[in-house]
């Protein structure tokens, strides 16, 4: 027979008769639940995408118009740029003009990289005022030290908190004995993103940025007998 319990951290399996978890054996009642622990990261650098576009009549003065707004961005955020700039190869198309004017030719193309703290303002302000260059977003990021730190905590906290869960239950129960038959990890990061209105008037302040996070799953069978 079985009964269900639910928990706060997810989802109570409680098995009466023996059972096999793997290669270990229960031969009191088997617990099966979940426990998730998460945490918020301090950034140290951005991501950023730009978008960079021009129209003309022809498309050689689109490219033109892109090559000249290119290189502007480019000597703009060299400075400020953590590492090389990624851009990739150009687009053009033909896109209908406005009130029954001929068609324009339109050429874009992208802008990616990182920049530090110190910087995180600097590069909204540049971004926001060239003419034909969109923020399409910036995404915080932590070094890897940080990130490794914050998961090793998790686990920690995770493993803390199952314990705790089945000790709880066990003592319900009234049984004695618990034993940990199985861990199954599942970890993951969400690393925030935000999109910036191209009137950038006031400053902005990287502490206000959502911070990246992570995430940590443990599924857990304990042998309560």
């Amino acid at each position: 027979m079985f009964a269900w319990l639910v928990g706060t951290s997810g989802l109570l399996g409680l098995a009466s008769s023996p059972v096999h978890a793997g290669e270990l054996r229960c031969d009191g009642t088997l617990l099966q639940f979940s426990v998730r622990e998460s945490g918020e990261l301090r950034s140290d650098r951005f991501r950023f995408s730009l978008q960079l576009e021009a129209e003309a009549e022809t498309p050689s003065a689109a490219m033109d118009q892109l090559n000249k707004r290119l290189a502007t961005v480019r000597s703009r955020l060299r400075p400020l740029s953590l590492g090389d700039l990624k851009i990739p190869a150009p687009r053009s198309y033909a896109i209908d003009g406005n009130g029954g004017k001929p068609r324009l030719q339109r050429a874009s193309t992208s802008v990616s990289g990182e920049v530090g703290r110190s910087n995180y303002d600097a590069l909204i302000q540049i971004a926001g005022r060239l003419p034909g260059v969109d923020l399409q977003g910036m995404s915080s990021r932590a070094d890897l030290a940080s990130e490794q730190k914050l998961k090793n905590q998790l686990l920690r906290r995770a493993l803390q908190q199952g314990k705790h869960q089945a000790e709880t239950t066990s003592d319900a129960l009234g049984l004695k004995q618990v034993r940990l038959l199985r861990i199954d990890q599942r970890g993951g990061g969400a690393i925030r993103s935000l999109s910036f209105s191209k009137a950038a008037s006031s400053r902005f302040n990287p502490d206000e940025a959502p911070q990246p996070r992570q995430s940590l799953t443990l599924n857990l069978d304990y042998c309560l007998s």
